[in-house]
């Protein structure tokens, strides 16, 4: 015979309810399949975006193509023709999706190639840049904001917050140009203008990783100072544990929810930074045939580029949002 009241019971009951391994299965599943959803739609959206984009550029393309090569009335009606652009732009979008959903991103008109094969052939060096410029930010990052949150308002504090701010400050593209004439031109130590082995992905994903830094450890130093003062750490200290373990395994992981938005976010500057970087260091990749591209004036190509490089952020910005129910199960509850 229990002593507490009715109300009281019932409300323990749903609580053990809603915390049942389960049930907590299951809402995750429904947690990933709302957010699926609503990713769907963003996708929708973005491939609008990206179609009116190409259209909404000042000018004829057809005219941009040819630039100042002198071409007969023939000439451009055969080119407009090839394009599709003598029919109204809803039948282009159509027309647009019907390709999309069969995978046909269109064919390269510098290349003569279909532009899915191109991007296939270049995506993959951008994808191992952007991972291990992720990773660079992700360790310099998180290192810096836990030591100036552990040792708040002291030198290390100022220190490893003054270097966040630098590193936020300086222009990806001037930080890459420094680290070959130090490393590759100075001391020789890497190489420039290669991508086979180790040493040569180390300076352009250097540049990369630093550029994101700055906004992790800002990020990760105020989730930390918040944790902290919170009341299960006082408890943890209270037992004994060394200060160390109290901030690795209870502090830590519970300030990286937050955190884990801004490593999806930084993913996508990453994308968005290898088209400089990659330009930079003279790396292949999907930044370099987009930039390529957009001077050659092949549209689809650009078109293509673009929207594989939004529908890589959203799937990223997916995985984020799946990861919120492992680091947080009241996610999954929810």
């Amino acid at each position: 015979m229990s002593f507490l009241p009715t109300p009281i019971l019932d409300r323990l009951d749903r609580r053990d309810r809603r915390l049942d391994p389960e049930e907590g299965k299951a809402g995750m599943v429904r947690y990933a399949g709302r957010r699926g959803v609503e990713s769907c739609g963003v996708v929708f959206a973005a491939i609008i975006l990206v179609f009116l984009s190409i259209h909404l550029v000042p000018g004829d393309p057809v005219q941009v193509i040819f630039g100042e090569l002198s071409a007969s009335p023939a000439q451009i009606r055969e080119l407009r023709t090839q394009l599709g652009l003598d029919d109204s732009l809803p039948r282009q979008y159509i027309r647009y999706m019907q390709r999309l959903l069969h995978g046909d991103l269109g064919t390269s008109i510098r290349y003569q190639a279909p532009v899915l094969e191109l991007i296939q052939q270049e995506m993959w060096f951008t994808i191992q840049l952007s991972l291990a410029g992720l990773a660079i930010a992700v360790v310099c990052g998180v290192g810096l904001g836990v030591l100036a949150a552990s040792y708040k308002g002291s030198a290390w504090d100022t220190l490893a917050m003054t270097a966040a701010l630098l590193e936020l400050s300086v222009p990806a593209f001037w930080l890459g140009l420094l680290l070959i004439f130090l490393f590759a031109y100075r001391f020789q130590v890497f190489r420039v203008a290669d991508v086979s082995g180790i040493r040569a992905i180390v300076l352009p994903a250097l540049t990369l990783g630093l550029w994101g830094v700055g906004s992790i450890a800002r990020v990760t130093r105020t989730c930390m100072l918040e944790v902290l003062g919170q009341d299960y750490l006082r408890t943890a200290r209270a037992k004994g544990l060394r200060e160390s373990i109290v901030i690795r395994r209870h502090a830590l992981r519970n300030a990286l929810i937050p955190v884990v938005t801004v490593f999806g976010i930084q993913f996508g500057h990453m994308l968005s930074g290898a088209v400089i970087v990659e330009s930079v260091f003279a790396r292949p990749g999907l930044g370099r045939l987009l930039v390529a591209s957009i001077a050659a004036k092949d549209f689809p190509v650009v078109q293509g580029a673009v929207l594989v490089i939004v529908l890589v952020f959203i799937l990223i910005n997916f995985l984020v949002d799946l990861s919120y129910g492992w680091f947080d199960p009241r996610a999954r509850f929810a």
